[in-house]
C-alpha cells in the first residue's frame, strides 16, 4: 500500500520518546537482565525499523517480531542484534530462518519432528536457534505440561543442527489489579524452571506489564512492548511505575470549511443534522481506510485547542467536524496529541471505541504517511 505523502494527514513519531522509554526501563533492570524491544505489527503502527533503531539507542539488545517477514525486514534494514519470532513459522521456511539468523518459537512436538527431518536432508553451517514456549495459562501457544516441555528441550539439545537458545512464557493478567491468576502462571513457570537440566541463554517471562509491576518475575530478559511506545499496558487500571512518554501524534488540516443552515444533513445516511440556525462544518482528509474508523463519529478532535465533535458518519477518505467558529482552510487539526493545553490520547480513543490502545495504534493504515523526529 502506498502512503498518502501528498496530503496533510500525518503520523508524527517521536523517536526520542521511544529511546527514553526504553532507557528508563533498562536503568531499572538488574545487571544480568536484557531488554528485547517488541517491534511486531510494524512497531505497533509506529514503524518497525525506526522503532528498533530508537530502542537500540535506549539500550535494547535484541528484538521480538511476530512474523518471519518482520524478522527479514529488520535484517535487511541492517539490524544485526538477536531477533526472536514469537509466532509459529512453518518448518518449510527453515532455510530462511538460517539465512537471516532468526530465532524461532517452538510450541509443539510435531513441529520439532518435521524440522529435524528437514535439517537432516539439508545440513547447514548455522544451527537453528530455538525458544521453547510454555503455555502456563494464556491458552494460546506453547507446551501445557512439564513432561512435554522437557521432551521438547531434550529433542533440541540432542540435535546438533539445533541450538536451545531460550525458554519462555507469557502472562495473561500481569496488567490487572487482581493478581491471583498471574501468580498461578508464575508458579507453574517456576516449576518448569526447577526441572530443567540446564538453563538456556535466555529465560523470559516479562512483557511490558510484568516488567513494570512484577520485576521479580523469573528470567534474564524482558520483552518490552507497548510501554516502549509510551502507553500504559493496563490502560488506566494501574498507575505507571514511572512516566511514559507517548511517541505518536496524528495531525491533519482542514481542507474545506462551510457554513450550513438548520436542517442540512451531514454524511452518509444523514446521521447528523444541523440543528442551530447556522453551523460551521469542517472536512478532514482522513477516513476509515486510514484506520480512523466509522465508530469515531461523536468523538472529538482539537482545533486551536478547542474540542470539535466528529459529526456524520466517517467516510472512507474524509470525515466532518463541527467547528465553534469560522477558521480558514489549512488550519491544523490534532487527532492524537496536544494543542494549547488540551489532549487527545490513544487511550481516550480506545475508550470511545470500547477497545484497547494497542488496537488503535495498530489500526492506523500504511496509507497514513509517517514522519520521524
Amino acid at each position: 500500500m502506498v502512503s498518502g505523502s501528498y496530503r496533510p494527514t500525518k503520523l508524527i513519531i517521536d523517536t526520542q520518546a521511544i529511546t527514553e522509554n526504553v532507557s528508563q526501563e533498562v536503568a531499572r533492570l538488574p545487571k544480568d537482565r536484557e531488554l528485547f524491544a517488541v517491534v511486531k505489527a510494524n512497531g505497533y503502527g509506529h514503524g518497525a525499523v525506526q522503532t528498533a533503531v530508537s530502542a537500540r539507542r535506549g539500550g535494547a539488545t535484541g528484538f521480538c517480531v511476530a512474523l518471519l517477514d518482520e524478522g527479514i525486514e529488520l535484517r535487511e534494514a541492517g539490524i544485526m542484534e538477536p531477533i526472536l519470532i514469537l509466532g509459529v513459522v512453518e518448518p518449510i521456511y527453515i532455510e530462511l530462518l538460517l539465512k537471516y539468523d532468526l530465532s524461532v518459537t517452538v510450541a509443539t512436538l510435531p513441529w520439532l519432528t518435521e524440522a529435524q527431518e528437514i535439517l537432516e536432508k539439508a545440513p547447514a553451517e548455522r544451527r537453528l536457534k530455538i525458544h521453547i514456549k510454555v503455555d502456563t495459562g494464556m491458552g494460546r501457544l506453547g507446551f501445557t505440561s512439564i513432561e512435554d516441555t522437557l521432551q521438547a528441550i531434550e529433542a533440541v539439545r540432542s540435535n546438533t543442527a539445533m541450538e536451545w537458545e531460550g525458554l519462555f512464557t507469557h502472562f495473561a493478567t500481569a496488567d490487572e489489579i487482581d493478581q491471583e491468576y498471574f501468580l498461578e502462571q508464575q508458579r507453574f513457570f517456576q516449576k518448569v524452571l526447577a526441572e530443567l537440566p540446564e538453563r538456556p541463554r535466555y529465560v523470559h517471562s516479562e512483557n511490558s506489564a510484568a516488567a513494570l509491576w512484577h520485576p521479580e518475575s523469573p528470567g534474564n530478559m524482558i520483552r518490552f512492548g507497548v510501554a516502549m511506545y509510551g502507553l500504559n499496558p493496563s490502560g488506566t487500571a494501574i498507575s505507571e511505575t514511572y512516566k511514559l512518554k507517548p511517541a505518536l501524534q496524528l495531525k491533519t488540516t482542514l481542507i474545506q470549511v462551510k457554513e450550513l443552515s438548520a436542517g442540512a444533513g451531514i454524511g452518509y445516511g444523514k446521521t447528523y443534522t444541523v440543528s442551530a440556525p447556522k453551523e460551521w462544518i469542517g472536512t478532514l482528509p482522513i477516513g476509515y481506510a486510514d484506520g480512523w474508523l466509522r465508530h469515531m463519529q461523536g468523538f472529538n478532535v482539537l482545533v486551536n485547542g478547542k474540542k470539535c465533535e466528529i459529526v456524520g458518519r466517517v467516510c472512507m477518505d474524509q470525515c466532518m467536524i463541527r467547528l465553534p467558529e469560522y477558521v480558514p482552510d489549512g488550519t491544523e487539526v490534532i487527532l492524537v496529541g496536544e494543542s494549547q493545553g488540551e489532549a487527545i490520547t490513544l487511550q481516550m480513543i480506545a475508550e470511545h471505541l470500547s477497545t484497547i490502545h494497542y488496537e488503535v495504534a495498530c489500526t492506523f493504515s500504511q496509507r497514513i504517511d509517517r514522519e520521524y523526529k
